[in-house]
């Protein structure tokens, strides 16, 4: 490779170095790119698979491999990168300052030393390895690259106070549980992006953020390596770290690796801490503040170095190899890695003593490499990997075997840490499913694997925007400010009220109630996002409304009810029929012009629902009209005030003209013996419109039965008569038939009467008599038989002999006078006349008690 050309490309982040290399990959035969995380590997896969097409491109890290037959160009990441670039035409390594990373350093150092291109070599990274790199690589082209936007300090923030689009940074996962739980409080909640997750996980929950839904990412430091975001702020939760040793405060170069990734492009961005935590976050000082603004920091003094082809004769001399100092005094002896601790402790083994040959012990060291995705730490990484060596000694594993392992971690039941747990496992059957010598059936065992693991994943993300994103708090917080038309509030069928699908409350008629379930602190917030969609979403619903011919509405009471809301109330008008509306208050959030439509659509409605109260008006009308005389106006008040019907003595009618009487039986009104009445409104459908309206609130008989049981409260348009309540037009029926068959009787002083027609309405015999004892009829008991004497029974007799007030006494109880027919004067009278009396407040009965 001496005439290959080695371009080193260093400079902050957001300075394109990533999609230089893209371009130049693209531009040669061939090609390789090292990246450090399987995730940016993914995302930069995708994007050359979209230049050149799936069949030349390949994906090869350490759980998933795509590698098509006549690939040419290769993602990959750092460790499944060949070291030496694998005679490409170009090979880039990406972050290559990750060489002075204690765990894994030595990957990225050999790999920044040995992989090579034919034609070009292009190493990425910070321009700290500037001094380093030009001591190690001296033949490497340096070009620096500046950031495309600036980087402004702003200070600290509270969770209250961040920006949208904000990254908040902590080093724990504790840490980034209780931050993204207060933003699911407060700012309707945040993605979740940690190492411990997989990277479907990240990718899904990174998604959650790009795409808008939530406005805040919450982030260990691995958002700082190759994540790409719109973030525009980054707060820091914590400055300090457990670097696998001890407890330290961050770099100004880690500080600007997390920083840098506020702005996209040439959009700025701005960074600073998070205050208002328990003991609060610590601030950054002056020359930190400096050394991110300005891209200045100290440069790297060494890289860590492992030999990366070590000797296999034995255990004891691989791990000699694996420890040996490097000779150049910019590099340094790794720290131990977890393959190595985990050599060292199972070289001490009794199953150490039976590897033999560079064969064996190269393979023994390949089981060895496993990633500890668990996190387990080496003890128990090293059990892990002793059980899988006891199987691999022997061969392959067998597919039976492996597919029984990996269909026990096929549960997407269980909390974020159990799942995780289960992720971390079936990523360790990923890795073992993609090496060909350890599994039989490797594509099969490997397409399995990475199936649960997508399932796997997407449960989680799942359960990590179930736990931290509360979407309707999300979208309100969001759309709040915005034009109210403009908010995507929408009414489902069922009365419930969303925005972009999330409840936030129903609306029953036109009332709007908040969502019984949300907590106190978002009501308030809902309320508001409530109050403002309600113009544009009520006069949806009264078009609607008005459009079905107002079904389902109905009047009770004299109120206009409709899903069981009084929408508006009914006032006397100037006529029966055409009652005053008072809306509702609810129907004053109705936009205009609908509400005017609306409730003259209302007012029409309810006046055909009134129409059959058309006798009521011609009685109102009449009674305004003063050439109807003083007398006829007054009984017609009378009657229009009893809703149809007045007893002879409250209507004042010995007072009435008689020239007058014609003109009142024209309006249909009829005298009777006991009652005047208009039968027009004795029928059911006048008394449901009066008592629908609110009119007469006496008790109301739908059917208005011709008679019906007596009861405590006496329904409109009838009068009681014994044991029973007869309605008064049918009564004054009974009375005229009385009264026809005494006229016929002539002269006589008694006459009989035919109580057929009586029974026939309902009436008993008593009833009968009682009816007509308070029109002034009185009966003769017929004289029984002598003794043995055989035949019919005389009929009773019948005499009419009205008292001076009796009729105006049983026009009150149904009593006649005295002490006839078993019928006593009594204490019951004064009761009789409350309950049958005229309607409360008709003046013109008070005016007949004061007379009388």
């Amino acid at each position: 490779m001496s005439g290959s050309t080695i371009r080193a490309v260093l400079g902050p982040t957001n300075t394109g170095k990533t999609h230089l290399a893209i371009e130049r990959m693209c531009g040669h035969s061939s090609g390789a790119i090292g990246f450090p995380l399987r995730l940016l590997a993914r995302e930069v896969y995708d994007r050359v698979v979209a230049i050149k097409g799936e069949s030349q491109v390949a994906l090869i890290t350490g759980e998933e491999r795509i590698e098509p037959p006549h690939a040419r160009y290769f993602l990959c990441t750092a460790e499944a990168m060949p070291s030496d670039g694998g005679g490409h035409a170009f090979v880039a390594l990406d972050e290559a300052q990750l060489s002075a990373d204690r765990e894994r350093g030595h990957i990225f150092t050999d790999r920044l030393l040995h992989a090579r291109g034919r034609e070009e070599t292009m190493l990425l990274g910070s321009a700290t390895l500037e001094p380093v790199l030009k001591s190690l690589v001296p033949r490497a082209q340096v070009e620096t690259r500046p950031r495309f936007s600036t980087l402004t300090h702003i200070g600290p923030r509270k969770l209250s106070r961040l920006p949208p689009r904000s990254a908040i940074v902590g080093f724990s996962a504790e840490q980034v549980y209780t931050v993204a739980e207060m933003l699911r409080r407060h700012r309707g909640g945040a993605a979740v992006v940690m190492g411990a997750l997989s990277p479907e996980t990240r990718n899904k929950q990174v998604e959650l953020f790009q795409s808008g839904e939530v406005d805040y990412i919450v982030a260990t430091d691995a958002i700082g390596m190759g994540l790409n975001l719109d973030v525009t702020h980054v707060a820091f939760a914590s400055l300090v770290k457990f670097d696998g040793v001890r407890q330290r405060r961050l770099t100004p170069a880690e500080m600007a690796q997390i920083a840098g990734r506020a702005g996209r492009h040439q959009k700025d961005g701005t960074f600073g801490t998070l205050s208002g935590g328990r003991g609060g976050a610590a601030e950054l000082d002056e020359e930190e503040i400096f050394a991110i603004e300005e891209h200045r920091f100290a440069p790297l003094t060494h890289l860590y170095w492992r030999e990366a082809e070590p000797r296999f004769d034995t255990i004891g001399t691989l791990i000699a190899d694996l420890e040996r100092k490097p000779g150049e005094p910019e590099l340094r002896g790794a720290p131990e890695a977890i393959d190595l601790a985990v050599l060292k402790k199972l070289a001490d083994e009794p199953l150490a003593a039976s590897i033999k040959g560079a064969g064996a012990v190269r393979r023994f060291w390949e089981t060895c490499s496993l990633p500890d995705f668990r996190q387990s730490g080496a003890d128990t990484h090293a059990r892990f990997v002793a059980r899988l060596w006891q199987d691999l000694r022997e061969g392959y594993l067998g597919a039976d075997y492996v597919a029984t392992r990996i269909a026990e971690l096929d549960n997407m039941q269980g909390d974020i840490a159990t799942l995780q747990g289960r992720i971390a496992a079936i990523r360790s059957w990923a890795y073992i499913c993609q090496r060909p010598d350890w599994v039989l059936a490797r594509d099969e065992m490997a397409a399995r694997a990475r199936a649960i693991e997508a399932r796997l994943s997407d449960a989680l993300h799942a359960r990590l925007t179930e736990r931290f994103v509360n979407r309707r708090t999300a979208i309100l917080m969001k759309n709040l400010g915005n034009d109210p038309n403009l908010l995507p509030v929408s009414l489902a069928d069922d009365g419930t009220l969303l925005v972009e699908d999330e409840a936030i409350g129903t609306v029953s008629g036109f009332r709007f109630a908040v969502d019984g379930q949300a907590r106190l602190a978002d009501r308030k917030m809902l309320l508001s996002a409530g109050e403002k969609a309600l113009p544009r979403i009520l006069a949806e619903q009264a078009v609607r409304l008005r459009e079905s011919g107002f079904a389902g509405v109905s009047l009770e009471k004299g109120k206009v009810v409709w899903a069981n809301q009084s929408i508006a109330t009914l006032e006397p008008g100037q006529l029966a029929t055409k009652p005053t509306i008072s809306a509702a208050r609810d129907l004053d959030r109705i936009a205009e012009p609908e509400k005017t439509t609306f409730l003259a659509a209302l007012t029409d409605w309810i006046e055909t629902r009134l129409k059959p109260l058309e006798a009521l008006d011609k009685l109102q009308a009449a009674s305004a009209d003063p050439e109807a005389g003083s007398e006829a106006r007054a009984l017609l008040l009378a009657l229009i005030a009893g809703h149809g019907y007045v007893t002879r003595d409250d209507a004042g009618i010995r007072h009435l003209p008689k020239e007058t009487r014609p003109f009142l039986r024209r309006l249909g009104v009829v005298f009777g013996a006991l009652d005047v009445f208009a039968p027009a409104l004795l029928k059911p459908a006048p008394r449901l419109a009066l008592h629908a309206s609110g009119m007469d609130k006496r008790p109301l008989e739908e059917a208005m039965r011709s008679v019906l049981p007596a009861t405590k409260s006496i329904p409109a348009g009838y009068r009681p008569a014994g044991e029973q309540l007869i309605r008064v037009d049918v009564a004054e029926k009974l009375v005229k038939a009385a009264h026809e068959a005494r006229t016929k009787a002539g002269e006589a002083k008694s006459f009989m009467l035919d109580a057929s027609l009586a029974v026939s309405t309902g009436l008993t015999e008593a009833s009968f008599a009682r009816l007509l004892g308070a029109a002034g009829f009185r009966m003769h008991k017929a004289k029984p038989l002598p003794e043995n004497v055989f035949g019919p029974p005389s009929p009773d007799r019948w005499s009419w002999r009205p008292g001076r007030g009796g009729t105006a006494r049983a026009n009150r109880h149904g009593k006649g006078r005295g002490k006839r027919n078993g019928e006593p004067r009594g204490k019951s009278t004064d009761k009789a006349r409350r309950d049958s009396g005229p309607a409360p407040g008709n003046p013109f009965a008070d005016l007949a008690k004061l007379v009388r």
